[in-house]
C-alpha cells in the first residue's frame, strides 16, 4: 500500500505542485478547494455540515469515515482506462482508510463526471455487512442526490454507514480512541 499523504490531503491532477500544496495546506489545517464543478454543488456551509455529520457519526462507533467528491478524472487516468471503482480503491489507500486500528474504515466516493458512486469498507466491516446492504446504500444515495441534493444524499449515506458501524463496531465508554482520520470532505 502507498504511504498516507500529509494529513490525508489529496489534490488531484496537479503533480508535484499538488503534493507540495497538500503538504502546506495540511500543516495549516486548510481544506483545499479546487475551483471545479464540485465547488458549485456544495457551499462552504454544506461542507461544514457534512464534516460535522462525520464527526458526530464517529463519536458513536469505532469506525472511521471519509467522504470524497471528485469532479472528474484527469487525462492520465482516462488514458489508462481508470474507472470509478479503481479510482475509489486508489483513494481508499491514499486517504488511509485501510489503515485504521479496527480495520473498519469506510470511503464514500462520488465521481461526478461519470455519475458514479462507490462505497468501500475495510475488511473489519465488509466481512460483516452483506453486499446487498452496500448496494442498497449506493442506490439510496443515488436516488437522494437525484431528488434532493448532494449534501442531503451524503447526510443520509453518512447516517446509514453510522448505523452499520454502530451495529458491528459500537463505541463503548472504556473504548474511546483518538480520531484516526480527518473528518473533512475531500474535494478533487
Amino acid at each position: 500500500m502507498p504511504e498516507r499523504g500529509p494529513g490525508g490531503v489529496v489534490v488531484g491532477g496537479m503533480g508535484e505542485f499538488g503534493r507540495v500544496l497538500a503538504e502546506v495546506a495540511s500543516s495549516a489545517g486548510v481544506q483545499i478547494r479546487t475551483g471545479r464543478a464540485v465547488d458549485r454543488l456544495l457551499t462552504d456551509d454544506g461542507l461544514s455540515r457534512l464534516e460535522e455529520a462525520v464527526r458526530d457519526s464517529e463519536a458513536r462507533h469505532l469506525g472511521e469515515l471519509r467522504v470524497c467528491i471528485e469532479a472528474g478524472l484527469d487525462a492520465a487516468d482516462l488514458w489508462r482506462g481508470v474507472d470509478a471503482r479503481q479510482r475509489a480503491l486508489t483513494l481508499f489507500s491514499q486517504l488511509g482508510v485501510w489503515d485504521t486500528e479496527h480495520n473498519n474504515g469506510v470511503l464514500i466516493y462520488l465521481l461526478l463526471a461519470d455519475r458514479r458512486i462507490e462505497v468501500l469498507a475495510d475488511r473489519g466491516l465488509s466481512r460483516q455487512v452483506p453486499e446487498a446492504q452496500w448496494r442498497a446504500l449506493v442506490d439510496e444515495l443515488s436516488t437522494s442526490i437525484r431528488h434532493d441534493s448532494i449534501e442531503a444524499g451524503l447526510q443520509k449515506a453518512i447516517a446509514r454507514v453510522c448505523e452499520l458501524l454502530r451495529q458491528h463496531h459500537p463505541a463503548m465508554a472504556h473504548n474511546r480512541r483518538p480520531n484516526e482520520l480527518p473528518d473533512s470532505v475531500v474535494l478533487l
